[in-house]
C-alpha cells in the first residue's frame, strides 16, 4: 500500500476499537455512549474509504505486503493482514456502509433510550465493523477463523439485542447454529489446504489447487462452497437469513444484508479464483445453477411477504443469486480459456456486490425509519406515508428503482453486465453445457420482472394511498441523522449508476489479480459516457444518455398542456372510485390482493392454504364479520430442515441410553475409542 493508505488503514481499525471501548465505558450515559460509539464508527469508516479507495486507484493494492497487526505469543501463529486488491475492494464496501449506518444509528439508537443499553449496541456494532474488515484483510487461515468467529458472535449478539422477544431469541440461536455449521466446513477446508502446503499462510495457498489431487481439490471446493454459502444465504442454506434480518435492529439489518452476507461472496471468490487454481467446468456450472435457483426463488418468496423487512431479506437471497451467476459464469469462462469474458463476468458479480450493498442497506434503513415512526413492519397496516415521510419515501423509491434494475441507477448497470456475459457465453463451448448461459439469462430476466413487481407492491402499499391504521395515520418524518444515512447511500446509488466507467477503474487491480486481465479501458466508450460489453459482439449502453433523455421528456406534458388544454375549463372534484365517493382504506389494494395472481400461478411451489371464518347476525346471506388468513409454504424449511430436525431429535433420544451413569460403561467407551484410533493410525 502507499504511504497514505498505510497510515489511514490502521487509523480506521483503531478508531473502530476506540468506538467499542468508549461505548462500553460510557454505557451508563446513553447519550454519550451513542455519540462516541456511532460517531467513531463513522470516523473509522471515512478513514477506511480513503485508505481502500486510494490503494485501488493508485494501484498500490497490487503491490501488497503482509505485516503483523500485533505480535503473537503463540508459536507458529501470526495475526497478519495483507491489503491486496480483492481485500481492498471489500474493505471499501465495509467502510462506505460504516459511515452511512453509523450516522443513521445516531438517531435510530435514541428510540432505545430508557429501556435498552445503547452502549452495548454501539460496542458490538463497532466490534462487528472491526472484525468484518479484518476478515477481508486476514492473511492466514488461523487469524481468518478467529475474526470470522468474532464476526459471527457479534452478529448473534446484535440479532438477539431485543432478547425479551421470543422471535429475536430464536432467530439469534438459528443464526449461531448455522454460522457454526459453516465454520466447521471452513476448518476442514483449511486443514486440507494446510496438509497440502505445510503452512496456514494465504501466500502458500495461491494456485495450490493445481498441485493437489483432483478428488481432494473437489472436496475442498465443496467444503468452502457449503461453508461460505451458509453465510451468503445461498439457497438451500438460507433459512437463517429471513429469520434474523427482520428481528434485528434496522441498522444491524442494513449492515448484515449489505456486508455480512458478502463475506460469503468474498470467501467463494478468494478460494475459487485465488487458491484452487484452474477450475473444472462443473464448479462453474454448480455455482451458476445455485445462483440461478437462489435468484428466482428468492424473489418469488419475497413477493409473498407482507412483513417489509422480511420481504427485503428474501430479496437479499435473490441478489446473492445474481452475484453467484456472475461468479459461476466467470469460472466457466476460465475453464474454457476465455479470460476476457471471465473478467467481464467477474466484474459483473463484484459490481453487483457493491451495488447491492448500497441499495439494500438504503432500503433497510428506509424500512427502519418506517418502523421507527409507525412501530409496525406489516405493510397491511401502513399506507399514506409519502405525505407524512416525504424524504424517506423519496430515498426508498430510489432504492426500489435501483434494486429493480431500472435505468439509470446502479442495479441496472451490474445486471446489464451480467446479461452481456451470459449472452456471449453461448458460443464459448460446443458442449451442451452452453445451454446454461441462455437459460440463466432468461431466469435473470424473469427475476428482474418479478423484482420490479415486488417493489411496486412494497412502495405502493407502504407509502401510497390512505393510511390503513392509526400507526400510519400518526407517522412523522425521521430525524436528520436517519435521513443523513439514507442520503449518503442514495448518492452512492446515483453515482454508481451514472458513472460506472469511472468506478470500474478501481476494479482493474482486482481482475488483474484474479484473471490476469484489466477491462476498464475496453468497457469505457464515448469518452466514458457509455458502457460497452468489451467485445464486438456485445452491446453498449449509456446511463448518462438515458438520464438526459428522461430529463428532456419532462417538459413534454407542459408543452402539451400549453398547446391543447390551456384554455380548457377545469372543475375540481372529490376523488372517486368506480362512481363511489368518500374513499376509505378498505377500498385500497392490499398486499395480499396484489400478490394473489402470482401466488396462484406458482401454487405448485407455494402450496397456499387459506382459512375464511364468517360470523352472522340473523341471516346466513349477510355476514357481520369475515376473517381471512392466507399462508404459503416455505418449501426448504418444511420439506428439508424440519424433517432433518425431527430425525436428529429421534436419534438423540435413542443415543441418550448410552449415558447410563455407569463408570464401567464409560471406561468401555474410552477403550473402544482408543482401539479404533490405534487401528486408524496403523
Amino acid at each position: 500500500m502507499n504511504e497514505l493508505s498505510a497510515t489511514l488503514l490502521p487509523c480506521a481499525l483503531w478508531t473502530y476499537l476506540a468506538g467499542m471501548v468508549g461505548a462500553v465505558l460510557f454505557q451508563r450515559a446513553e447519550r454519550l455512549a451513542n455519540g462516541i460509539g456511532f460517531g467513531l464508527g463513522a470516523v473509522g469508516g471515512f478513514c477506511g474509504i480513503l485508505a481502500f479507495a486510494t490503494a485501488l486507484a493508485t494501484g498500490a493494492a497490487a503491490v501488497n505486503q503482509s505485516f503483523d497487526l500485533f505480535p503473537s505469543l503463540i508459536p507458529y501463529v501470526r495475526f497478519s493482514i495483507r491489503a491486496d486488491a480483492l481485500g481492498c475492494f471489500f474493505g471499501l464496501m465495509v467502510s462506505l456502509l460504516a459511515v452511512a449506518i453509523s450516522i443513521y444509528s445516531l438517531g435510530y439508537a435514541r428510540g432505545y433510550y430508557g429501556h435498552k443499553n445503547v452502549g452495548v449496541l454501539a460496542a458490538f456494532f463497532n466490534l462487528l465493523l472491526l472484525a468484518t474488515t479484518l476478515v477481508f484483510l486476514a492473511d492466514n487461515a488461523f487469524f481468518f477463523l478467529v475474526v470470522w468467529e468474532i464476526m459471527a458472535f457479534c452478529g448473534y449478539a446484535l440479532v438477539s439485542f431485543e432478547h425479551e422477544k421470543e422471535e429475536s431469541r430464536s432467530a439469534g440461536v438459528l443464526f449461531f447454529i448455522m454460522s457454526h455449521l459453516g465454520t466447521g466446513c471452513l476448518i476442514l477446508g483449511f486443514l486440507l489446504l494446510f496438509q497440502a502446503s505445510g503452512s496456514h499462510g494465504f501466500d502458500s495457498f495461491h494456485a495450490l489447487g493445481d498441485q493437489m489431487p483432483e478428488g481432494r481439490r473437489n472436496l475442498v471446493f465443496l467444503l468452502f462452497l457449503f461453508g461460505f454459502g451458509i453465510k451468503a444465504g445461498m439457497i438451500p442454506l438460507h433459512i437463517w437469513l429471513p429469520a434474523a434480518h427482520p428481528v434485528a435492529p434496522s441498522n444491524v439489518s442494513a449492515f448484515m444484508s449489505g456486508v455480512l452476507i458478502k463475506t460469503g461472496i468474498y470467501g467463494i471468490t478468494r478460494v475459487c479464483f485465488d487458491f484452487l487454481g484452474s477450475p473444472p467446468n462443473w464448479w462453474g456450472v454448480t455455482v451458476l445453477a445455485l445462483g440461478t435457483v437462489s435468484a428466482v426463488l428468492g424473489v418469488l418468496y419475497a413477493l409473498m411477504e407482507h412483513d417489509l423487512k422480511r420481504l427485503l431479506a428474501y430479496h437479499s437471497i435473490e441478489n446473492i443469486g445474481i452475484i453467484l451467476m456472475g461468479l459461476g459464469a466467470s469460472l466457466m469462462f476460465l475453464h474454457s480459456g476465455h479470460p476476457v469474458l471471465a473478467s467481464l463476468a467477474l466484474i459483473a458479480g463484484l459490481y453487483h456486490t457493491l451495488n447491492h450493498a448500497s441499495f439494500k442497506a438504503l432500503l433497510f434503513l428506509g424500512a427502519g425509519a418506517v418502523l421507527h415512526a409507525t412501530h409496525t413492519r406489516n405493510m397491511e397496516e401502513l399506507g399514506g406515508l409519502a405525505k407524512r415521510m416525504r424524504w424517506t419515501a423519496l430515498f426508498f423509491l430510489v432504492g426500489a428503482v435501483a434494486i429493480s434494475a431500472l435505468p439509470p441507477l446502479n442495479g441496472f448497470v451490474s445486471e446489464w453486465l451480467t446479461y452481456q456475459s451470459l449472452l456471449q457465453g453461448f458460443g464459448t463451448t460446443p458442449s451442451l453445457i452452453r445451454l446454461m448461459f441462455p437459460l440463466s439469462g432468461a431466469m435473470l430476466a424473469l427475476t428482474g420482472a418479478l423484482a420490479a413487481a415486488c417493489f411496486v407492491k412494497a412502495f405502493g402499499i407502504t407509502f401510497l394511498a390512505q393510511p390503513r391504521s392509526d400507526h400510519a395515520r400518526h407517522a412523522h418524518e425521521a430525524s436528520w441523522p436517519l435521513l443523513g444515512g439514507q442520503a449518503i447511500l442514495t448518492a452512492a446509488c446515483v453515482f454508481l449508476g451514472l458513472f460506472p466507467t469511472a468506478f470500474l477503474k478501481l476494479l482493474d487491480p482486482v481482475t488483474q489479480q484474479l484473471t490476469g486481465r484489466q477491462l476498464s479501458a475496453q468497457l469505457s466508450a464515448a469518452g466514458g459516457l457509455a458502457l460497452s460489453s468489451g467485445t464486438a459482439q456485445g452491446g453498449m449502453v449509456s446511463t448518462p444518455g438515458i438520464t438526459l433523455m428522461l430529463l428532456g421528456l419532462l417538459p413534454l406534458p407542459l408543452v402539451l398542456w400549453l398547446v391543447f388544454a390551456r384554455k380548457a375549463r377545469t372543475r375540481p372534484g372529490p376523488t372517486w372510485d368506480c362512481g363511489l365517493r368518500g374513499l376509505t382504506p378498505q377500498m385500497e389494494y392490499t398486499a395480499t390482493g396484489f400478490s394473489k395472481p402470482l401466488r396462484m400461478i406458482f401454487k405448485a411451489l407455494f402450496r397456499p392454504r387459506r382459512e375464511v371464518q364468517r360470523e352472522y347476525d340473523f341471516s346466513p346471506y349477510y355476514a357481520r364479520t369475515i376473517r381471512f388468513e392466507s399462508h404459503v409454504e416455505e418449501m426448504f424449511q418444511t420439506r428439508v430442515y424440519r424433517p432433518f430436525n425431527l430425525a436428529v431429535l429421534r436419534l438423540s433420544r435413542r443415543l441418550r441410553a448410552l449415558q447410563a451413569g455407569s463408570l464401567q460403561a464409560y471406561l468401555i467407551y474410552i477403550f473402544i475409542t482408543l482401539l479404533l484410533l490405534l487401528l486408524f493410525a496403523l
